[in-house]
């Protein structure tokens, strides 16, 4: 999964398709997404000392990630990520479509020169 925390999304497929959101976590063991603003539903709560009033609570519910592309901070077009690979070791997520580059994955390694 291609999908970092703090990402903006867009919804493709379903009752939120179109709205966009930053996603809040990731969970890559389930393959899912928890995206703001989205997918929100309503949970009945009982009064208590932690909530005195009751009532309903909205709350955001995770979507699978195969329902959500990447919007490109650049070009503000939804597009699939690329991984590119430069000389120094270094690894960026890039659009693919205007090849900009989203973010760094991992930064060059140092390779020890032995004397």
């Amino acid at each position: 999964m291609k999908l970092k925390k703090d990402d903006t999304v867009e919804v493709t497929i379903g009752v939120n398709s179109g709205k966009r959101g930053r996603i809040l976590s990731v969970d890559r063991e389930n393959e899912k997404v928890l995206i703001e603003g989205i997918n929100v539903c309503k949970k009945h709560v009982r009064r208590s000392q932690r909530n005195p009033q009751g009532g309903r609570l909205s709350k955001e519910m995770p979507l699978p990630a195969s329902n959500v592309m990447l919007v490109c901070p650049k070009c503000q077009k939804t597009t699939r990520v690329g991984i590119q690979i430069k000389e120094s070791g270094e690894k960026n997520r890039i659009c693919k479509k205007c090849n900009a580059v989203i973010s760094s994955i991992s930064q060059a390694k140092k390779t020890a020169v032995k004397k």
